[in-house]
């Protein structure tokens, strides 16, 4: 989903791109006003590990290529905002370390591999979870399902780009790249589910962006009695 330099208009890399300033800046007030000194290690644990997931990369139609991207697990984990923060520094680091992504392309990368996830993911579970069953079954299902559903729109947002740029016609890049993404967003949600259900299993504190409370069978199991006794 990398977008190279050249791909793109200036009008379209320009929008972009004070769309992903706008976000980063807003991430940057809100990571000010809410982030503890406690989670601060969470962020960088967090960037190198979407890092890492986002080096697998599948080749598609028209120059560009596939991807996990790892915006909805952010947003579950620090908040949607926080998330479009971590989001741009791996991406900017990725673009300008590593040259994935085109650097005139890099706000438009933002977007659609950051922003538009974390902020779609993030504000819809939100928005949901009231209406759900208080489990921890129900919580999965709905991570599982922003997770696919980012990518899906991670893709058709750079597919839209590419045309409107006039690089790529929208009937040859958005059949290929939804085909693409429909797959790798399944793989997209079950290493978010699993991570986020790793996460419920042994610090559930580390979720921010609903209260999960007392979910129903995400209870920590009983430790043994000979381990209550030494403990006590």
């Amino acid at each position: 989903m990398h977008i190279p330099d050249g791909f793109l208009s200036g009008g379209v890399a320009g929008v972009a791109g004070l769309l992903a300033v706008a976000a980063v800046a807003v991430g940057l007030r809100v990571a000010d006003r809410e982030l503890d000194e406690a989670r601060v290690p969470l962020l960088g644990v967090l960037a190198a590990f979407i890092f890492a997931v986002q080096m697998l990369n599948f080749p598609v139609a028209g120059g560009t290529s596939g991807h996990l991207l790892g915006a909805t697990l952010a947003a579950v984990l620090l908040g949607p905002w926080i998330a479009c923060l971590v989001m741009a520094v791996v991406l900017a680091t990725q673009a300008f370390v590593f040259a994935d992504g085109g650097i005139s392309a890099l706000g438009a990368n933002v977007l659609n591999m950051g922003i538009l996830g974390a902020l779609l993911a993030g504000y819809l579970i939100r928005l949901a979870w009231p209406l759900l069953p208080k489990s921890r079954t129900a919580l999965l299902a709905a991570v599982g399902v922003m997770s696919w559903l980012a990518v899906m729109v991670g893709a058709a947002a750079t597919s839209a780009e590419l045309a409107i740029s006039g690089t790529i016609p929208l009937s040859t890049t958005l059949p290929a790249m939804l085909g693409v993404h429909a797959l790798i967003g399944i793989g997209e949600a079950v290493i978010t589910v699993t991570a986020v259900s790793a996460v419920l299993a042994v610090r559930p504190d580390l979720i921010s962006l609903v209260d999960v409370g007392p979910l129903a069978g995400s209870e920590p199991a009983p430790l043994p009695a000979r381990a209550e006794g030494v403990l006590s």
